[in-house]
Parts: structure tokens; C-alpha cells; sequence
């Protein structure tokens, strides 16, 4: 029996050690997926590094690490280190993906995009001493299929009181900095509705009565996402997820998100001003509305988290200084900010570069907390300390009460709202050290 070792690294706060957590709340779904889709004459072992140490010395056959976000340098010093002991290293995950160039020189082989189609050839070839560099095959439009996650792999980790489930993936927007976009190109793809229910339902059996619902923009497929609310209506489980702000429109559809469990949705709002907006092909945003989507939102009993991009065309120092009060105005619970970042492998990317405007061309040190690239309308050092410093004032005491306690939906859900405290009060200890919160 072949044994294989999939792991999650976790990022680096600024002084290069590994960002570690007594707790893993939110729990990655790619590999419990993988260890899905792997024969059975395979040992597994997955080892998320956030919570638990990796295993150098590991008697595994085959290595995969995933790759996200700023976690990436970390995953290739992981994927080094376990190279020079002479393990075979697979690599996958959105940022090796949308760099398979530089990927590639840190790996054996490179998974780009989805696995579900090329994993079982992965390991054909591995057991064949004929390992391809690279694999790739896009998903087919339309629907897609994925075995029941391998959550029993998880028991004995100290993960949080819920479980993802995998709705779709892609988006049809085409944002120039996302990730998404590079991969999916405007696609959507989503996952048979009885597929959906049977992970729920698996999730269910295990204890569990709350769910990450993974979706790029799960408001993409406004038949299929009408569908999906009314067989999560029976299923007595409440739920999370992330979607455009657009769907605050939605009187109706809110209504049905609700009845069917939904309790917190994600945004990314990116700006407070349209030109920047525009520069971020994101012009179909109006943040004008922002404020009166979310008061709807929240209305209709469902919070609101919202990642926002500071560094676009139209920010100015002042205008960072707004989105302070505009948070604090909407009682925004858990708010997250990143510098605007020409990720390579992005339009963004190009757009920066073609223009001259790149001033740190180590795309190593690129995590979306300093600025790499000259703004329009401040110095690159301008714009990393007002990045840090609107975290600074939004993560005082006085702030996060604001945010929190102060607000009409307290009375509602007391519960809910001090669980969001406890959430900021961690975050203000990362900022402090100068790590950006995250969703781990």
C-alpha cells in the first residue's frame, strides 16, 4: 500500500514564522475532496499546518500541497524541504495555478485548476514512474461531480462546530485582479443538486448543523441557486456563504435565503469609489448602493462580512479614511481589507507592468500588505501605512463594540454577535503583530 500526504500550509506572519491556531474553523475542502477521489489501496494523511505541525520526516510516497493566497511562499519552502529528502511533490491550488511557470520550478509535477478530472491519472503515473510535469483539464460547463469528501479524515482534528459543502465554482464577472477570473474566465459551474444535499446530509450524520457553503458567487445562477434554497429549507441546518452585493436587490430572494438557513453572507465590496471600481473592471458595482444593499441584507436577518481593496485608482489617504466610518456606519461584524496587489498570472498583473508602474518586482514578497506598484494618488509607502493604520483604528476596543454590541440586531442574536466579538478581539491581536486577518 502507497501512502499519501496532502497538506495545507499556513502563511507567515511578517517575521517568518508559521501563523499557528489552537482552533481550525474554517476547514479547506480540496483535501478531503482529493482523498475522495484517491483509490483505496491508498494510506492517507492530511495535515493542516494552522493547526498541526507537517511531518518532514514522513514515510508518505507522494506529497501535494496546496497553494493560496499569501500562504504560497510558505508551500514552496514546505515543497522544498520535502524535495531535498527526496519526496515527490505534486503541487495544485489557485496561485500555482495562475503561475505554473514559477510553480513548476519548485514541484515534480503541477495540477492546474480543478483535480477532480486528472488526480487518478496523477497517480497512475506516479505508480508508473511516469509522472507529466504538468496536468490540466477544465471542468465541462454546466455540472460538475465530486465524491463525498473524505471528513473522517478530520476526526481527530481540533476543528470548528461547521463543514464545508462545495456548491459552484467560477464566476461570470471578470474582476482584473481576481484569481477567479484567471481561472474560470467567466464561467460558472455547479455541482447536481443531489449532490449538494448528499454532503449535507453526510455532514449531518457526523454531529455537524452548520455549513460553509463554497461558491465563487453562489448568486451566479439565479434558477439553480432557487432550486438549491428550497431543498436546504428541510434540511434544519443554517449556513454561510459569499455573493455578489447586487443581491441585496433581492426582496424576495432574501426572504428564501433566510428560510433556508443562510445566516451570514460575504462580500467583496473592494471600493467606495467608482473610478476605482472601474480601474478594477468592476464597474458594474455602484457604491452608492452599497450602503442601502447592506441595510436590506440585514434586514431580512441575514450579516454581513465584506472584504474591501484599499489602492485603486480613485483612493485617495482620505478616502481610506472613509471606509473607516462606512464600516463603522453599517456595523460591519468582520470586516477585511487587502492592498490592491497585480498578482502575476492576472490582468492586473499585465495592466501594472505594461505601464511602468511596478516599483518591487519580487513577486515572492507579494501578500496584499504592502504596496508593490505606484498608485495614482499617494507613494507606495503611503498607501502600506494607511492600509495598517485603517486596520489600527477599526480594531480598537471602542470600534469593535461599536460594530458588534451597538447595534439592533444584538437583541436578535446575542449569540451570534458575541461570536463575532471574540472573532475581532483575535484579529486585533493579529494586527497588532501585523499579520492581516484571515479566515482560518
Amino acid at each position: 500500500m502507497k501512502k499519501l500526504l496532502l497538506i495545507q500550509p499556513s502563511p507567515y506572519e511578517q517575521n517568518k514564522q508559521v501563523i499557528k491556531k489552537n482552533k481550525l474553523y474554517f476547514v479547506g475542502l480540496s483535501l478531503p475532496i482529493l482523498a475522495a477521489l484517491t483509490p483505496e489501496n491508498w494510506d492517507i494523511e492530511l495535515i493542516y499546518e494552522v493547526i498541526e505541525n507537517i511531518p518532514f520526516d514522513t514515510d508518505a510516497d507522494l506529497i501535494g500541497i496546496s497553494t493560496m493566497g499569501h500562504g504560497v511562499i510558505r508551500s514552496i519552502d514546505v515543497a522544498c524541504e520535502l524535495r531535498k529528502r527526496g519526496k515527490t511533490v505534486v503541487f495544485g491550488g489557485y496561485m500555482a495555478s495562475i503561475m505554473p511557470d514559477e510553480a513548476k520550478k519548485h514541484c515534480d509535477a503541477l495540477v492546474i485548476g480543478d483535480a477532480e478530472i486528472v488526480w487518478k491519472e496523477v497517480l497512475h503515473d506516479f505508480c508508473e514512474g511516469t509522472l507529466k510535469t504538468v496536468y490540466e483539464k477544465p471542468l465541462p460547463d454546466g455540472f460538475y461531480s465530486t465524491p463525498k469528501p473524505r471528513f473522517d479524515l478530520l476526526k481527530n482534528k481540533n476543528i470548528g462546530d461547521f463543514l464545508p459543502v462545495q456548491v459552484g465554482r467560477g464566476c461570470p464577472n471578470s474582476c482584473s485582479f481576481c484569481s477567479v477570473a484567471c481561472l474560470y474566465k467567466g464561467r460558472y459551474v455547479k455541482r447536481p443538486l443531489e449532490e449538494v444535499i448528499r454532503d449535507v446530509e453526510q455532514i449531518k450524520s457526523l454531529g455537524f448543523k452548520k455549513l460553509l457553503l463554497l461558491d465563487d458567487n453562489i448568486f451566479s445562477d439565479r434558477n439553480y441557486l432557487n432550486d438549491l434554497l428550497k431543498v436546504l429549507e428541510n434540511q434544519g441546518t443554517t449556513w454561510m456563504s459569499q455573493c455578489e452585493i447586487r443581491i441585496g436587490e433581492e426582496g424576495d430572494l432574501l426572504e428564501k435565503l433566510y428560510k433556508s438557513g443562510c445566516r451570514t453572507l460575504s462580500f467583496g465590496i473592494e471600493s467606495l469609489s467608482k473610478e476605482s471600481l472601474i480601474g478594477m473592471e468592476k464597474g458594474w458595482v455602484n457604491p452608492h448602493d452599497h450602503h442601502r444593499l447592506i441595510q436590506n441584507i440585514k434586514r431580512h436577518g441575514i450579516d454581513v462580512s465584506t472584504e474591501m481593496i484599499v489602492g485603486g485608482e480613485g483612493d485617495t489617504l482620505e478616502s481610506i479614511q472613509r471606509t473607516k466610518r462606512f464600516i463603522e456606519k453599517n456595523r460591519i461584524s468582520v470586516p477585511r481589507f487587502y492592498i490592491l496587489t497585480p498578482f502575476p498570472g492576472t490582468k492586473f498583473f499585465e495592466q501594472i507592468k505594461a505601464s511602468g508602474r511596478l516599483v518591487n518586482h519580487d513577486i515572492y514578497s507579494y501578500d496584499g500588505t504592502a504596496a508593490v506598484y505606484q498608485p495614482k494618488n499617494m507613494t507606495p509607502d503611503e498607501l502600506t501605512d494607511a492600509y495598517w493604520q485603517l486596520y489600527e483604528d477599526l480594531f480598537t476596543l471602542k470600534s469593535i463594540f461599536i460594530r458588534n454590541i451597538l447595534k439592533k440586531e444584538f437583541l436578535k442574536t446575542p449569540w451570534r454577535c458575541m461570536f463575532n466579538l471574540v472573532v475581532n478581539l483575535y484579529y486585533r491581536g493579529q494586527v497588532k503583530k501585523r499579520v492581516t486577518p484571515n479566515i482560518f
